[in-house]
């Protein structure tokens, strides 16, 4: 199956390439940011693709004076040593501060821009640009400024940010779109833009019960020659764990063994997964597969 708007089928070719060779995709979570190397930076994607990641996720945040930053908000306190959100910042003033590492010493590292991370990410590897909402209006005109992501480039966004849509669906370029979704209702929302290079749905089910979580809900998507995202990060709000789906987490892999977790989303027709440990869900993926064929 060929994924995306096929009036756009030049920007998918990387993509569907990739689905070809792997039929299961494994994006790296903020890339792999594990001992001295720190999230969200062009070391962490490398590691990750040395990992075997297909994928590679990036946040953005834009600062206080307009530059837009590979860095999740949100978790200064953690990695920055300060109280005060990176958007209430300076590029200048966040730069310039040596980010925690994993074993809470400072590295040698500094946060990226944006451009840095598109500027690395030139040889075939797809990014998947989280988090463009919070930085409208300043990501595209980025983007525009490197040809080469038109076909590397998954942007996505939840549907409450419908302008940022709107936005995409009149951009000259046709870069990749995934919405964020909890419903059938929403995709269908998402189908009605014509124009918009739509090529997977990033499916969030907080129960087994929740409506994306069937399987009728997966054909339903791929029948619209659309991939399905799940993100099996294990990830703890205000001390409340907010599962993305049905429980089938990274921890639950790890923990009970990847059958119990990732093993169960390949079985569910998943197409992407989106972890942490993207090297064990590599070898997990070969030995699955193999048993499929």
């Amino acid at each position: 199956m060929a994924f995306g708007n096929t009036k756009y089928t030049d920007n998918n070719i990387l993509l569907n390439r990739k689905f070809e060779e792997n039929k299961v995709l494994i994006c790296a979570h903020r890339g792999s940011s594990h001992g001295n190397i720190i999230q969200n930076t062009t070391m962490a994607y490398k590691a990750a693709i040395m990992q075997g990641a297909d994928i590679v996720e990036t946040d953005t945040t834009a600062t206080s004076d307009g530059v837009v930053l590979s860095i999740h908000d949100g978790i200064e306190k953690h990695l920055l040593q300060r109280d005060r959100n990176a958007t209430e910042m300076t590029a200048e003033e966040i730069q310039s501060i040596a980010p925690t590492n994993a074993v809470g010493e400072p590295s040698d590292y500094h946060i990226q821009t944006l451009s840095e991370v598109f500027d690395y990410l030139r040889h075939d590897e797809l990014i998947n640009v989280d988090r463009t909402w919070r930085a409208h209006g300043l990501v595209l005109p980025i983007l525009d400024r490197y040809p080469h992501m038109a076909r590397q480039a998954i942007l996505k966004a939840p549907l409450k940010y419908r302008v940022f849509m709107e936005e995409l669906n009149s951009h000259p370029v046709k870069y990749m779109f995934m919405p964020i979704c909890y419903t059938l209702q929403e995709v269908k929302e998402v189908l009605q833009f014509d124009d918009l290079n739509l090529v997977g749905v990033e499916l969030i089910a907080r129960t087994p019960q929740d409506e994306l979580f069937s399987d009728e809900a997966v054909r339903y998507i791929h029948s619209k020659n659309l991939f399905c995202w799940v993100n099996a990060l294990t990830l703890y709000e205000r001390k409340m764990k907010p599962d993305l789906y049905g429980g089938l987490d990274d921890d639950l892999s790890i923990c009970k063994g990847p059958e119990s977790g990732w093993g169960k989303l390949i079985d569910k027709g998943i197409d992407v997964i989106q972890t942490d440990w993207p090297a064990i869900l590599k070898e997990f993926r070969a030995e699955k597969l193999k048993e499929k064929v």
